[in-house]
């Protein structure tokens, strides 16, 4: 079995800025240190959202660091508190708006080296 470290100093150099937050791929086919996974950290700064969107074939599954975050998935509303996790089918579209005191900070994952992302 192959051995990859990646370095926080390498993650925070491959940060994406947008204008509702931030994020960073922490491994993937793309970076270069998983084919099969894709995990990243998504930072919605408070009172922001991010995109609606789906993933064609693919669940996601986000885990929720801190803040507060509506989750609007299809027609219902979910609201996620820091320790929750939620768990997307594919091609379902959601977006989040966080909703709490702080900015939202969370990890995705995707059981496939390469993110499909589909703006509706």
């Amino acid at each position: 079995m192959e051995i990859q470290l990646r370095r926080a100093s390498e993650s925070n150099a491959a940060s994406i800025k947008e204008s509702w937050g931030s994020l960073c791929w922490l491994a993937s086919k793309k970076v270069g240190n998983a084919a099969g996974i894709t995990i990243g950290r998504v930072v919605i700064r408070k009172g922001e959202s991010n995109p609606r969107h789906s993933h064609s074939g693919a669940e996601e599954v986000l885990y929720l660091l801190q803040g507060r975050l509506r989750h609007t998935v299809g027609d219902k509303d979910v609201v996620m508190e820091a320790g929750d996790t939620l768990v997307l089918g594919p091609d379902i579209f959601h977006n989040a708006t966080s909703i709490g005191d702080e900015d939202a900070d969370m990890i995705v994952a995707y059981p496939t080296g390469v993110r499909d992302f589909k703006l509706e």
